[in-house]
């Protein structure tokens, strides 16, 4: 049966590196992170492009699902409230997979230094750094499974995340 991986956690902590080594190991697999259906030039956010990017992902994962030559599905998105999650699930269609849903969290202190990083590499904004601080304790309350990812790299992640599905 069809696996369809969710991988959530707020801005910086690891998600699309877990998902990128996912992506390597688990296969056949295909590979959605939610940002790219979000990569606009200005980045708005409204009504009208919250629900092109949800039309856009809601599309993009229905198709992956059907398509038969592909065991995996991995999404990744910051989805820091479990009615985004049940939103997102709600509209998929689901005759045919298992549905693995992972929070990757971490130590504030981690995440401010991997956001910093970022900052000085150019990569994200400052102000990234106290929104997704002020987002962490929203990941503690979902009952998702959680997988702490302060003192371990992307790759000690993925393969929790693998050997969690009996890979």
């Amino acid at each position: 049966m069809k696996k369809l991986i969710v991988v959530n956690g707020t801005m910086g902590v690891g998600k699309t590196a877990v998902c990128n080594e996912l992506h390597r190991i688990l296969k056949p697999s295909l590979f959605l992170d939610g940002d790219w259906c979000w990569d606009m030039n200005p980045f708005i956010v409204n009504d009208e492009t919250k629900i092109m990017v949800e039309d856009n992902i809601t599309h993009l994962l229905n198709n992956f699902l059907i398509c038969l030559n592909f065991d995996y599905v991995i999404f990744c998105w910051v989805l820091h409230e479990e009615v985004m999650i049940e939103k997102l699930l709600a509209r998929l269609n689901h005759d045919n997979h298992e549905v693995y849903i992972y929070t990757l969290i971490c130590a504030k202190e981690v995440l401010s230094q991997r956001l910093m990083k970022d900052v000085e590499d150019g990569i994200r904004e400052k102000d990234v750094i106290e929104r997704s601080i002020s987002r962490l304790s929203l990941y503690d309350k979902m009952k998702t499974a959680k997988i702490d990812v302060s003192n371990i790299d992307q790759y000690k992640a993925a393969r929790i995340i693998s050997e969690g599905m009996g890979e």
